[in-house]
């Protein structure tokens, strides 16, 4: 790590390490802290009181955040013909099949969200090398496969989000930019929270939400009080 400069050392002062926050101030804080010249993306890292290696402990679900992203989503629909124009219509950016499953073997995978229907997923199934760990893979749980690939194009392109707990027990999700008014990354922030005490396995034993912390791209985590949240 090199030296802090002037702007990022008094940025980290105003935040207490090891104070926590609720979610209102956070929000707040979030927008002050960015230290980027760009709109940078605002996270949630929430850690979770479970043990992902253990299958009914495994937490991962979608969200719609009321604000949405602050992104372009670039979408792929994987789908023969017939459902070509209902992708094309919902405003997918790449519509196809073969073509496209060519170009992702040839390591093409300038998207961020792919759909696809049942019926292919066998072609898709076959792509899981490449998808799986860019985290690219259609998911019947994330509605990512689906008959209805229009609407599921409209959600994403709307902000709905799909989330996983990784093998450390931590859940990552963008929340919006730093350009987005307080109360909106509050509000989208929240959502994702509530979805995660909805989803808590009955299995999971003690405290669910161990930690949640929120930050700007190379920003400092800001500690969110979880009473602040769990209504």
């Amino acid at each position: 790590m090199g030296q802090l400069t002037k702007n990022q050392k008094a940025i980290a002062g105003k935040v207490e390490p090891e104070k926590v926050y609720s979610l209102t101030e956070a929000s707040a804080m979030v927008k002050e802290c960015s230290t980027v010249k760009f709109d940078a993306t605002v996270d949630l890292a929430v850690r979770l009181g479970v043990d992902p290696r253990k299958a009914n402990q495994m937490v991962r679900g979608t969200v719609s955040l009321p604000h949405g992203t602050g992104k372009s989503i670039k979408v792929l629909v994987l789908c023969n013909p017939d459902k070509e124009q209902d992708a094309k219509d919902a405003g997918a950016d790449f519509v196809g099949l073969d073509e496209y499953i060519d170009k992702i073997k040839g390591g093409w995978t300038d998207i961020d969200v792919i759909i696809t229907t049942p019926q292919v997923m066998g072609k898709v199934g076959a792509l899981g090398r490449v998808l799986g760990p860019r985290g690219l893979m259609p998911n019947p749980k994330s509605g990512t496969v689906t008959m209805d690939v229009g609407k599921a194009v409209q959600d994403v392109k709307a902000g709905k989000i799909d989330f996983k707990v990784d093998k450390y027990g931590i859940i990552h999700a963008s929340v919006g930019k730093v350009s987005f008014d307080a109360k909106k990354l509050e509000e989208n922030a929240a959502e994702v929270l509530t979805t995660l005490m909805r989803l808590k396995p009955a299995s999971a034993k003690g405290s669910y939400m161990m930690s949640i912390s929120m930050s700007s791209t190379m920003g400092p985590g800001i500690l969110v009080d979880q009473k602040s949240v769990t209504a």
